[in-house]
């Protein structure tokens, strides 16, 4: 078959024909699952699945997932975008896989889990995950967001909405580890569900390894709880949290008069106090902004200034803690990039079970996005997965054999394997040991 054309460019005549060779965009795929070989992460979903398949033409249940998180890693949100990795002989032949699945199976193989079978198989999984990494000491980002909701969904309830007031929608319940930011933890819960932060940490701290030590935590003033603080304590780990506007608290405020200023805008304070439920008294952090508008009036009635009352267990000055919580607002983008390039709020089926477990999936990719650039210590902070998908994921690549060997051939205008060589090589070799001081 042949077609000519003219280029809208220059005008000159062009001619489109077709090719039997096996083409994939996403020639860069093979970054991502040389990691996954080199750690055996495919034969670690098999021994984690708590199902399997009776039939033997069925693809395998650990295949299914493999296909879904490659299918997020290039840009599917929703569960037909998978389609686009069906027809992609390249991309099964580099994955060396019999078929890959339709956005039919994978939507059966999601529709099995449960809650039971969703602890048990994610819960192990990230643990393994995080037993892969480099142990460190980390800082710990509590936050939640929300899922719109249409339609009929499970779970998908009215609660508090910026968006669409009387709309439906799932209200997640993320932690992060920073720098680089990972997910340790998340739930889904319904739309008008509140509290459970204390289980949810307590859950999040047993997917840690015992070599991870956890440095410090940071939350905003929806997990501002006695019982949350009172379990950070018992486990002596320091914290710094939003505290909500309480008659009380501002009252304290006013009575401030010794300021530390920290820059021409802000100023910081601090005082202890006990709040009438509790049952000791913890110290506040106050921050004092100056507004450009000195008319506006925010917490406080004091004209000029905006008040930020933060509650914490630290022992350090207030400028320090300032700055520190100040640092958790990178966390933010993460989680925007988790909805607008990776479709964690696309992935939506009716039963509220199966929603999460597609939900938890696309909080893995995002992981293993991260992993990756984590092997390239020198390429600077941690990317988008938009970014990462097109600088590394994406490469024109053409399938072809020498002898018994699939040949994958990358095109050298995206980068081709000299651009992605030195990257393969660092996930090949072996980790450095460290001393076990």
């Amino acid at each position: 078959m042949r077609y000519e054309f003219r280029r809208i460019g220059d005008g000159r005549q062009a001619v489109l024909r077709e090719t039997k060779r096996a083409v994939t965009p996403f020639g860069g795929l093979v970054v991502l699952l040389e990691l996954m070989r080199r750690h055996q992460l495919v034969e670690k979903v098999r021994e984690l699945l708590p199902f399997r398949y009776a039939s033997n033409r069925a693809i395998a249940p650990e295949h299914t997932l493999l296909a879904f998180w490659l299918g997020v890693a290039v840009g599917a949100r929703r569960f037909a975008h998978l389609q686009m990795l069906r027809c992609d002989e390249a991309l099964r032949s580099l994955c060396g896989v019999r078929a890959l699945p339709s956005d039919d199976t994978v939507r059966n193989f999601f529709a099995r889990f449960g809650p039971a079978q969703i602890e048990h198989f994610f819960a192990a999984l990230w643990r393994w995950h995080f037993a892969q990494l480099p142990a460190r000491a980390c800082v710990l980002d509590l936050d939640s967001t929300l899922f719109q909701r249409y339609g009929t969904q499970e779970g998908a309830e009215r609660g508090f909405n910026r968006v669409r007031r009387s709309g439906r929608s799932h209200h997640p319940l993320l932690v992060f580890v920073s720098e680089p930011a990972l997910v340790l933890h998340g739930w889904l819960r319904a739309g008008a569900a509140g509290g459970g932060a204390v289980e949810f940490l307590t859950e999040a701290l047993s997917r840690l390894p015992a070599t991870w030590s956890v440095k410090g935590m940071r939350a905003d003033a929806g997990f501002f709880d006695q019982r949350l603080l009172e379990l950070l304590e018992a486990r002596h780990l320091p914290y710094v949290i939003v505290a909500k506007r309480q008659g009380h608290l501002q009252e304290q405020v006013r009575r401030i008069t010794a300021w530390t200023p920290v820059d021409p805008a802000t100023a910081v304070a601090e005082f202890v106090t006990q709040l009438g439920a509790w049952s000791r008294a913890r110290r506040f952090i106050v921050v004092r902004i100056r507004l450009p508008d000195p008319k506006e009036r925010r917490l406080l009635e004091v004209p000029g200034y905006e008040y930020r009352i933060m509650v914490t267990n630290r022992q350090e000055s207030p400028e320090w803690l300032w700055r520190h919580y100040d640092q958790r607002a990178a966390i933010e983008p993460r989680i925007s990039e988790l909805k607008s390039e990776l479709g964690a709020d696309g992935f939506c089926l009716q039963k509220f079970y199966p929603t999460e477990a597609a939900f938890r999936s696309v909080l893995f990719v995002f992981n293993l996005l991260g992993w990756v650039q984590s092997m390239n210590p020198g390429a600077g902070p941690q990317r988008r997965p938009a970014t990462v998908r097109s600088t590394l994921l994406t490469c024109g690549a053409i399938a072809g054999r020498s002898g018994h060997k699939m040949v994958l051939y990358l095109s050298q205008s995206w980068g081709g394997l000299s651009a992605r060589m030195p990257l393969l090589q660092r996930i090949l070799s072996p980790p450095i040991p460290t001393s076990p001081k």
